[in-house]
Order: C-alpha cells, then sequence, then structure tokens
C-alpha cells in the first residue's frame, strides 16, 4: 500500500478558525469597483467575445446559460475549450492556470496523455457503454480495495451524490435505524435528504428550495469539529431509534474550508461505535487526493463506508461509487443473489461502471500511484499557500490562506465561516444578508482572478495538480499579485 500523503503539515484548525473569526468581523475588503470596472471593459468585453456571444444564445436554451454550477462566472460564463495538465484555454485562445480542476478530480492534471490513449483504445475496441459487465470493473475494484483497507468491496455509481443516496439507504438497512447524522455546511451531493444544513451551519432546510421540510425529519447536523455537539445529537437520538450513520467529510465542511482538528476523526469514530452508528466518510474531493490510501488512511480512521466521486472515473462520466467493509456492502449486491437472506438497498445507476468509466479510473489511479502525484500535487499547494500568505502580509490584507496538501484556501470575505445560531432567531436575518453580500463579493474576486489568468473554485478555493511546476506556481502566484493590488475596503 502507498503510504505517501499529500499533507506535509496539518493546519492548526483552531489558529485558521481565529483569523477567520477575525475577517468576518472587520469590513469587506475586495477588488476595488473602479479594477472590476476595468476587467469587464478591458478583458471581459474585448478578449471573451466568442464567449459572450455563445452564453447569450446558451441562456436562450439553458436555464442561466450554463449546466453545471461550477461554471458559472462573473459577468459572464466563459466557454472552455481545451483541458491540458495544469492550463486551460477558452474559445477565445486565452490561457488560463487551472485550479479548478473539475472540482477536485484531476490530481495528475487535466486530460492526461496515458489515460486518454487508454480509453481511445477501449472506444476502438469496445465503445462507451454495453449495460454488461467489463473486465476493468473489476480491475478498478480491485485497485481502489488494495489501496484503502476499509473498502473490502466496491459499488461503481453515476455521481458522488448517488453515492451519498446509497450510503445512507445501506446504513439503514444495515443498523435497523433511520436517523442520519451529518455535518453542519457539509454538501453530500442534492438528494433531498442530505441537502440539509449546507454551505453555512446551522442553516438546517433554508438552502434547499424546493424540497419539502419533512424529508428532514430523520436527518440532523452538528456544528463542525464539535464532539460534544455530535455526542449530544447521538444520546438524543437514541431517544427516538437510534442513528443509522454519522456522514462526514474528513477534512471538515465543504473540503475543509472549516477545518477539523487532526484528532477530530478518531473522535468522531470512537462515538459512532458507542452509540452503533455507521461512520460515513465522504471522500469524493480527497480520496487519493490526500494519498492513495485517502483521508482515512492519513488519519488513521476505520470508516465503516466511503463515498467516492468523479476521480474513480479519472474525470471521465459515470464518476462515483460507494466502498465500504462486506458485512455491509452485502446490501448493495445488485441484482438476484442466491441463498440471500436479507434485504437489499434500492440502487439503480443504467450509467455506472460502464467500460470508459473503469477504464479511464483504472489507469488514473494507477498513474496517481505510479507517480507519487498525491505527494507532487500536494507539494505544489504547499507553495501555492506559503506564496499567497506572503502576497497578504505584503499587501497588508485580512485575507486567510492555508491548505490541506493540495485543496488550498483563500478566504477573502469567510462568507461560509458564518453559521446560524436558532436559539437567537433575530440573527439569522442578518446573518442571511452578511452571506448573501460576502458571496457577491466572491464572485467579483472570481472574475478579478479569471481576468488575470487564474480559473478558481468561486475564488476562495484552488486545487493543485501534478501538473503543475514550481515554475508554474511561482507565475501563477505573479498575478494573483496584480489582482491584489487592486483590493480595497468596501464602503456599506
Amino acid at each position: 500500500m502507498d503510504t505517501r500523503y499529500a499533507i506535509s503539515q496539518y493546519p492548526d484548525a483552531a489558529e485558521v478558525t481565529r483569523q477567520l473569526d477575525v475577517l468576518i468581523e472587520k469590513p469587506i475588503h475586495s477588488i476595488s469597483k473602479d479594477a472590476l470596472s476595468h476587467y469587464i471593459s478591458d478583458y471581459y468585453d474585448k478578449k471573451c467575445k466568442k464567449s459572450k456571444e455563445m452564453i447569450d444564445e446558451a441562456k436562450k436554451l439553458i436555464p442561466g446559460g450554463v449546466q453545471h454550477n461550477l461554471a458559472f462566472n462573473h459577468p459572464f460564463p466563459l466557454v472552455f475549450t481545451k483541458a491540458e495538465g495544469a492550463y486551460l484555454y477558452d474559445i477565445d485562445g486565452n490561457r488560463y492556470y487551472d485550479f479548478l480542476q473539475a472540482g477536485g478530480p484531476t490530481i495528475l492534471g487535466s486530460n492526461p496523455e496515458y489515460v486518454r490513449n487508454k480509453v481511445i483504445e477501449l472506444l476502438n475496441d469496445c465503445g462507451p457503454s454495453t449495460g454488461l459487465f467489463h473486465e476493468f470493473e473489476y480491475k478498478l475494484a480491485k485497485k481502489i480495495s488494495e489501496n484503502i483497507p476499509t473498502v473490502e468491496m466496491f459499488r461503481m455509481l453515476g455521481s458522488g451524490t448517488e453515492a451519498c443516496m446509497a450510503a445512507i439507504r445501506v446504513a439503514r438497512l444495515a443498523t435497523g435505524k433511520k436517523n442520519i447524522i451529518k455535518m453542519g455546511g457539509a454538501y453530500h451531493g442534492w438528494s433531498d435528504q442530505l441537502a440539509y444544513g449546507i454551505r453555512i451551519p446551522g442553516s438546517k432546510w433554508t438552502q434547499a428550495h424546493g424540497v419539502p421540510h419533512f424529508c428532514f425529519r430523520k436527518t440532523k447536523e452538528f456544528f463542525p469539529n464539535s464532539l460534544k455537539d455530535l455526542e449530544h445529537k447521538l444520546r438524543f437520538n437514541r431517544l427516538k431509534g437510534g442513528t443509522a450513520a454519522v456522514m462526514i467529510e474528513p477534512l471538515g465542511p465543504e473540503s475543509g474550508t472549516r477545518p477539523v482538528d487532526k484528532d477530530f476523526n478518531k473522535g468522531v469514530e470512537k462515538l459512532c461505535r458507542k452509540y452503533g452508528a455507521l461512520l460515513i466518510f465522504d471522500e469524493v474531493v480527497t480520496a487519493f487526493r490526500i494519498g492513495m490510501a485517502g483521508a482515512q488512511g492519513y488519519f488513521g480512521v476505520s470508516p465503516d463506508l466511503t463515498v467516492f466521486g468523479k476521480v474513480v472515473a479519472g474525470g471521465y462520466p459515470g464518476a462515483g461509487g460507494l466502498g465500504g467493509k462486506r458485512e455491509y456492502m452485502k446490501y448493495l449486491a445488485a441484482g438476484i443473489q442466491t441463498g440471500d437472506k436479507h434485504k437489499k438497498a434500492l440502487i439503480g445507476g443504467t450509467l455506472a461502471a460502464t467500460p470508459i468509466s473503469c477504464v479511464a479510473g483504472y489507469y488514473t489511479l494507477c498513474e496517481i500511484e505510479r507517480l507519487g502525484a498525491a505527494q507532487v500535487a500536494g507539494q505544489m499547494g504547499d507553495r501555492l499557500t506559503k506564496g499567497l500568505k506572503e502576497l497578504i502580509k505584503k499587501y497588508n490584507l485580512p485575507f486567510v490562506a492555508f491548505n490541506q496538501g493540495s485543496i488550498c484556501h483563500l478566504e477573502t470575505v469567510g462568507t461560509m465561516h458564518y453559521s446560524i445560531n436558532w436559539s437567537k432567531p433575530w440573527s439569522i436575518p442578518k446573518v442571511l444578508k452578511e452571506t448573501s453580500k460576502r458571496k457577491k463579493e466572491m464572485e467579483h474576486m472570481g472574475a478579478a482572478y479569471m481576468a488575470e489568468g487564474l480559473v478558481t473554485l468561486a475564488g476562495s478555493r484552488l486545487y493543485t495538480s501534478a501538473a503543475y511546476t514550481e515554475e508554474m506556481i511561482d507565475d501563477a502566484l505573479s498575478h494573483f499579485e496584480k489582482v491584489f493590488q487592486n483590493v480595497a475596503a468596501l464602503s456599506d
């Protein structure tokens, strides 16, 4: 088993939290209105004309003009036509450093040639989908199981959202209990029962528009990094039929945007054992990015079920899966199994485990392991974060930069550091108003980064890959500096 990890030094969660507490108490600092206006007129209006024309046409057929939330950008989404290593290229021919990395799965960098060639070979021989078993379904499952000891069995699915849905169904069948507890602020896909307490801890159903409130009767959230609050919820649920599972992102909600203490996961595991709940790790982002053994290997924790996302298909379609211990994964067996005397979770997936996704996933994981890609990407993340901290200090900005290996955070307004306290209902409108205002400034900062050739996730999260070099990172930092030079305190 590969024991190399991307995290060279785990961040001090208490110190990062303190810095974020300070950030949201200070006036908002963002790209100045004059600088933003210049970016729009000099860059977007002049150098992104084809993108604007296409998006204007797309809006007539596609709600909002794009099919994916990550594609939205102020003042309008750009149209990307080429992805190669650490770079993206738009339809107008502009080149960008790719710190989005498709939301995290492309640890090798975008469109690696070795994997692409294997996919082309498959397409020439088999085609992308047959609906029947393919040898690489086994090879991919074996590769994952060899590297992550708790994954004794693996079931491929179509997305991380589907895998999260499957996980809670399995947990309920395996334990005979109904209640689920998730970490406040974490995102586990957009299914009804898990669209609860997302983005902002304590938000409950307020972000789940279109979902009836009764769907959340068996879902609760606990405050991030608080074992005390988690145990309180577990103890309460014991009076209500018990807890089937606790589901967490091991770095903290939103890929560690609100980081947890290094020993927090072991504390969660201990509580799960105490109260008879399954522990579900959502490793959609962390699996193979933190290391071949995932975040669970890094933290030395043994979750019962593990959720996987786009990485298990190397960024190709059909990107998700659920793995776990044999005694629980038996509830996911497909078809009719002779001798089975237990109920099976209702799980579908017409486009799960297609030949193209399994071939791409298998060779991607082989390359990540062969190249030590997680560790290389982590080193690039360290260099990027160190440089951002130096720029923050140079320009005397209240921003906060930290990283967990190749998952880098640049918090300029601290939108997701807010929380809602329902014991003080009079404060809720203020929190919602403040986060809305800060989200807008995140978009403005993201627009400035994009105009300087930097593609980020919502202007606040950056993923590095093994395709980056030290020279690339240093050059990217010079682009960030151009943005920071135009940051000012905004008046209300």
